[in-house]
């Protein structure tokens, strides 16, 4: 039996956030609470929302409206849909990223010992000395899983993770995402946004729709896939749904 998380309350919490880009309102009075242990998946048309969201949730976007109320010690992680990588071995883009990050409190030898662990969770220890502009897609986006990972993050925030992959890369991001938050040692809260309803109903927990920057659905993802039941709650959201099976 997985241990219960030791952050009970809310990883972290929206009240009323509102966020514009330029002439654009790309959220408006979202209200959100992610508990430890989330899978969460965020879906919805291009530019719903969902990656404004995710910067929101990162403080990569300031609100222009409302609060966002993460828990005091929490730390979190970012990959993006196309991951920045250094001029560097794989193995030092990882240990880099884990070093600069201060509230880890390692030194250089222990930043590359923990790259070292992290790039053998994601299966990339036989390429470790290679740079990591090198890799194939599939590689880059399990390298930039394994800086990610690296820092132990409570909450890892995922865009579009797999969008670029072929079906092989997919399944292998998939498993490892999987993996991070179901961990017995440490389990990740995950919050991410995909077009893949497929993949959504393999890994998430609870699915959130978008559309025009609003939360139009919040439902356990047995709810959201339930046809008659999400009508109910949301017909634009069964609309999208319909629209992307059909």
């Amino acid at each position: 039996m997985m241990p219960p998380p030791v952050m009970q309350q809310p990883v972290v919490q929206l009240d009323q956030v509102s966020v514009r880009l330029g002439p654009v309102m790309a959220l408006s009075g979202i209200d959100l609470v992610i508990r430890p242990g989330e899978r969460v998946a965020l879906v919805g048309a291009n530019g719903c929302g969902k990656s404004t969201l995710l910067r929101t949730l990162h403080s990569l976007l300031k609100p222009l409206e409302g609060r966002v109320e993460p828990h005091p010690t929490l730390r979190q992680a970012m990959l993006f849909q196309r991951p920045h990588l250094l001029r560097l071995s794989a193995l030092h883009n990882v240990a880099l990223g884990i070093w600069l990050d201060r509230t880890q409190g390692l030194n250089w030898s222990q930043s590359l010992a923990r790259a070292g662990a992290a790039l053998q969770r994601v299966g990339l220890s036989a390429v470790a000395r290679q740079g990591g502009r090198q890799l194939s897609s599939g590689q880059q986006q399990r390298l930039a899983l394994a800086r990610a990972w690296g820092r132990e993050p409570d909450v890892l925030l995922l865009d579009e993770p797999t969008s670029s992959l072929d079906p092989y890369a997919k399944r292998e991001v998939e498993a490892l995402m999987a993996g991070f938050a179901q961990s017995p040692q440490k389990q990740t809260t995950l919050i991410w946004a995909s077009h893949n309803l497929g993949q959504v109903k393999r890994l998430a927990s609870r699915v959130i729709y978008l559309e025009a920057g609003c939360i139009l659905a919040d439902l356990p993802v047995t709810d959201f896939f339930d046809v008659h039941q999400l009508a109910l709650c949301s017909p634009a959201a069964h609309a999208f749904v319909q629209g992307e099976l059909s």
